[in-house]
């Protein structure tokens, strides 16, 4: 479905401070839009700045976002695209000891975790811990409780609209 257009968030909860150009950049070719983004400082990661702004594009622009940035061990960030007309939202979370991490999200930013996920998950219920192993990798649990101290150092943090050009 080209050209169906979506929304979504990106965040960027650190950075060296020497990468923001050329995370802009990097935004920019996605976009096909001028980028210029408000650092501010990361109380949570001395050294390291954060920022935030929400993007208009078309659909698969989130996921061209993460794959500009794919090994850019340095960064931690979350992008988030909303669902749109025959899509389901996503959301992708990076860390530098993590990597990647992609989940599909309802229209309320609850992660979908399928069915058969669900079941392969269940196929170890004799083992609990295991079992629960797999449920915290299907809902990015490793991912959240390694960003949960950047995202509260962004409290109040300006954000900014980026629109893709046509």
């Amino acid at each position: 479905m080209t050209g169906v257009l979506t929304r979504g968030v990106f965040f960027v909860h650190s950075a060296p401070r020497a990468m923001c150009p050329h995370v802009e950049w990097a935004v920019e070719q996605v976009l096909g839009a001028p980028a210029h983004f408000d650092w501010i400082d990361q109380p949570a990661a001395p050294g390291m700045v954060r920022t935030e702004f929400s993007w208009q594009g078309k659909q698969g622009s989130g996921s061209k976002i993460v794959s500009a940035l794919r090994g850019w061990d340095h960064l931690r960030f979350e992008i988030t695209e909303d669902p749109s007309f025959g899509a389901d939202g996503s959301r992708w979370s990076h860390t530098p000891s993590l990597g990647i991490f992609h989940a599909n999200m309802d229209m309320h930013g609850n992660i979908v975790v399928s069915e058969a996920r669900i079941r392969a998950a269940m196929e170890h219920s004799h083992d609990a811990y295991r079992m629960r192993r797999e449920l915290d990798l299907a809902l990015g649990t490793a991912w959240d409780e390694e960003l949960e101290p950047f995202r509260y150092a962004g409290d109040g943090a300006p954000v900014r609209w980026l629109h893709q050009v046509g």
